[in-house]
């Protein structure tokens, strides 16, 4: 629970998490602050020169990482493919493709546990890691999301789960590995590698850790497709809430130095021509041309868009299925599986390999045509000419099971890697029958679908856009067949169909876009893709929500969307912020501070003192006053009992536990016993949480009222500040000044970032429970704040536009009255409210 929040139900499956939130409304504590105060133009500079460095240096780090995983993926393939092909082959002849079956499932079963396995050191590596990452950049803390382990096990995991024979693609995993590098890097150290630590004092703070993470991720997608502008606009649509105009140079950068980093070496090493950037991604569509012999083709023309938009509105048709069938699979996990050993997931893996590779094996040998192979074009569009293509998409194709001089078209599809298989549907003509594609279309879709959500590093890119591309390549055959357009261009339609079909599971429009534009070099085709990606989404979304955001919804995470419905409006601060306040004064005991962060789980504080003269101007009928009135009145025994149970919460501290840390400060004579403290304490012979502005002390004699007093808002404390100043023993003593307490500088405050220490792991037997910290030095100020007649669209405008953490509700005289955090922005939670509101009517 973030600041007392309530949470509700997304879902049957799993409540509302209590997920941490980034700090990125520290601004006291913005580095920026420090340095730019104490540095001149040129170090500020300097300072500026660093981030820059450091994101060409995550752009290198994540093309060398994709350049691991795809070197490695087609070694494993490869081998697997050559030792199978010739088993089968072989087998062919003698009759013993029963052994060929054994070892394609030695292999399959082999790679895809070593998978399991790792997922089982680091469980967030599962998946493809895009929705963890959507969140992180949200605001949202993950645990172990952007771990060292975890890009380790994410990178080695998803090469053993594509060479395993998984209908999986490598291209998501690549994002998350690429925000793990722009995590990692800047901080130069790792929890993994405790003892190798370097000084670095710059960038330890979430927002510009978020800001890296940012580049990474556009990194990762442009590694993957080649795509440097489509990786930008992955992380600015998909990814980051918070936005500026600097970033933008900056991620762009990265993912240049991305793509050009792994186009460098993959060139180098697979035509041995260093320099010449021929291979930008690991995903190359290839170039769409129409045969010169071919006077009728055309890429496209207007009419065919018409059939676009119908492609459009089936493949959005087709995701929406897709997510629904991935979201009762992911309920059907996190009832009967996820509860279970940690085993059971293994097994669940190899289940879906085993199944995946004799259903592949069989419906290649069952169901494959075996289709001439010609030298020449004949007329007819069921032979290959093998002048007319490339050499290799013409190397690619399979003779499993099929006599001399002809070839499997199944197999063909089967027995690739995922992106040869790709280009056969984007660039073959006349390869594939109608039957051959509406079966591996089928086949694919099903065990695509039951694959991705299993623990193992996988990604859905790839899976489907081949999936998308059997569908468009069997709409064109079947209007050159049965309509007879001699003029299309089968690959365009295989295109289209990836891209509809894609667009319907993840509802991505603007970054996919030009992420295939980028992929294809065409940049003719931008114009139809647009249009079917709208399409796509808008059929789509008609019955559910990407299937990033269903996973996301699934695991209880409070995502902002990008803006509110209108009929949000009907709501005000007043009615979504939480009232019920755990505060500190500004300068407060440790005893309660101890006592407020052990029995709390809040990271932010306000920071308050007491008005009496407020409380006057209420007896009066202050009109601009008593407006809030109602805020304070349903606030007054909330507030009582929390401070009886905060009271009877110090019983459970032995007196023994709470020594004196700062007696070396203090000249004067010795505590009463702290037994007999604690008792006055309890008594109510002074308040829980002294106030020490005004000096005046609650007297027996005070009504409830009187006892809880409105409250001045002064600023916002963080958790991990309060733990640092205990850890350090920054405080003072009631003899003395609160200019006699040492003072921490920013350095030693972030000293521990981005793991502070735990007020459970502090060692309280230092510690004086009647010494006192001043908190103002460390506090914020000045936060972001609302009024309680605020709509909800302001608030949730300013909350998400400004990457907030923690929203103070101050009424007309600076009176905390409640707080808002991500919790109470959340779609499921503002719904709630919504419903409440007109019940009240």
């Amino acid at each position: 629970t973030i600041l007392g929040e309530t949470h509700e139900e997304e879902d049957e499956i799993l409540p509302r998490k209590d997920y941490e939130s980034l700090d990125y409304d520290r601004c006291i504590n913005d580095p920026y602050l420090e340095i730019l105060e104490s540095m001149d133009n040129k170090k500020a500079q300097r300072y500026e020169a660093v981030k820059w460095v450091l994101v060409f240096a995550i752009g290198v780090c994540t093309g060398l990482v994709g350049l691991f995983v795809d070197f490695f993926v087609r070694l494993f393939t490869q081998l697997k493919f050559q030792v199978v092909q010739s088993s089968v082959e072989e087998c062919t002849e003698k009759g013993c493709l029963a052994l060929s079956l054994l070892e394609l499932l030695g292999f399959n079963l082999t790679f895809v546990f070593l998978a399991s396995l790792l997922v089982l050191i680091q469980p967030v590596a599962a998946g493809s890691g895009i929705p963890e990452i959507k969140c992180y950049l949200n605001g949202v803390k993950v645990p172990g999301v952007v771990r060292l382990r975890t890009v380790v096990c994410k990178a080695t995991g998803v090469l053993f789960s594509v060479a395993g024979g998984l209908f999986v693609g490598k291209e998501g995993p690549m994002i998350h590995s690429g925000a793990v590098v722009g995590a990692g890097l800047p901080q130069f150290q790792s929890i993994s590698l405790r003892k190798i630590q370097f000084n670095f004092p710059y960038f330890c703070s979430d927002r510009d850790k978020r800001d890296f993470v940012s580049a990474g991720a556009a990194a990762g997608v442009a590694a993957a497709f080649g795509a440097p502008i489509g990786g930008t606009l992955f992380s600015l649509e998909e990814g980051s809430s918070f936005w500026n105009q600097g970033l933008t140079w900056k991620v762009l950068f990265c993912s240049m130095a991305a793509t050009f980093t792994l186009n460098f070496f993959r060139s180098g090493i697979q035509f041995g021509s260093w320099g010449s950037f021929q291979l930008p991604g690991l995903l190359n569509f290839g170039e769409f041309k129409c045969s010169e012999s071919d006077k009728k083709c055309h890429l496209w023309t207007a009419v065919d868009l018409g059939f676009f938009i119908l492609m459009g509105i089936v493949g959005g048709l087709l995701g929406a299925t897709f997510n629904c069938l991935n979201k009762r699979l992911a309920k059907y996990r996190m009832r009967n599986v996820h509860p279970k050993p940690k085993l059971v997931r293994v097994l669940e893996s190899l289940l879906v390999s085993l199944t995946t590779t004799v259903m592949v094996f069989v419906a290649s040998m069952v169901l494959g045509e075996c289709r001439q192979v010609s030298s020449s074009r004949h007329s007819g569009n069921d032979t290959l000419s093998l002048q007319d293509i490339s050499e290799d998409v013409n190397s690619s194709i399979k003779t499993f099971f099929c006599p001399n001089e002809t070839y499997n078209d199944m197999a063909t599809l089967f027995f690739n890697p995922q992106e040869s298989a790709i280009l056969q549907l984007f660039h073959q003509d006349g390869t594939f029958s109608p039957v051959t594609l509406s079966l591996f279309f089928l086949l694919y879709f099903l065990l695509s679908c039951w694959t991705y959500g299993i623990s193992v590093p996988s990604g859905l890119f790839v899976p489907s856009l081949l999936c998308g591309a059997a569908f468009g390549r069997l709409v064109a055959n079947l209007l050159k067949s049965y309509i007879g357009l001699d003029h299309i261009y089968s690959g365009t339609f295989a295109l289209i169909g990836a891209a509809a079909f894609l667009g319907g599971v993840v509802r991505m429009t603007i970054s996919l876009t030009v992420i295939l534009i980028e992929s294809t070099n065409e940049i003719t085709y931008g114009l139809p893709i647009m249009i079917t990606l709208m399409v796509a989404k808008w059929t789509g979304d008609f019955f559910n929500k990407g299937i990033y955001d269903i996973h996301v919804n699934l695991r209880g995470v409070p995502l902002l969307e990008w803006e509110t419905g209108m009929e949000m409006d009907k709501l005000q601060a007043s009615d979504i912020m939480e009232p019920n306040l755990t505060y500190v004064y500004p300068h407060t005991r440790i005893q309660s501070l101890v006592s407020i962060l052990r029995t709390t789980v809040h990271h932010a504080f306000p920071v308050v003192t007491e008005n009496r003269g407020n409380e006057r101007e209420f007896m009066k009928g202050n009109q601009l006053i008593s407006n809030n009135i109602k805020f304070k009145k349903s606030s007054i025994l909330t507030r009582a009992g929390e401070q009886r149970k905060r009271s009877q919460s110090m019983k459970s501290y032995p007196s023994s536990e709470l020594r004196n840390m700062c007696d070396e400060h203090i000249a004067t004579e010795e505590p009463p016993e702290k037994e007999d403290l604690l008792q006055q304490m309890l008594e109510r012979r002074y308040t829980p949480y002294p106030n020490l502005y005004p000096d005046q002390s609650p007297s027996e004699e005070w009504t409830m009222e009187e006892r809880f007093r409105p409250l001045t808002f002064h600023g916002l404390i963080l958790r991990s500040q309060l733990v640092t100043l205990l850890d350090r023993g920054v405080c003072y003593s009631e003899s003395q000044s609160s200019a006699s307490q040492p003072r921490l500088s920013h350095a030693e405050m972030l000293e521990d970032y981005p793991h502070y220490p735990d007020i459970h792991d502090l060692d309280l037997t230092l510690l004086n429970p009647r010494m006192i910290v001043d908190v103002t030095p460390y506090m914020n100020p000045s936060p972001f704040t609302v009024s309680p007649n605020t709509h909800v669209s302001q608030v949730f405008n300013l909350f998400r536009t400004m990457g907030l953490r923690h929203l103070p509700v101050v009424n007309a005289v600076g009176e905390v009255v409640g707080i808002i955090t991500r919790h109470n922005l959340t779609h499921e939670f503002l719904q709630a409210r919504l419903r409440q509101h007109y019940q009240t009517i």
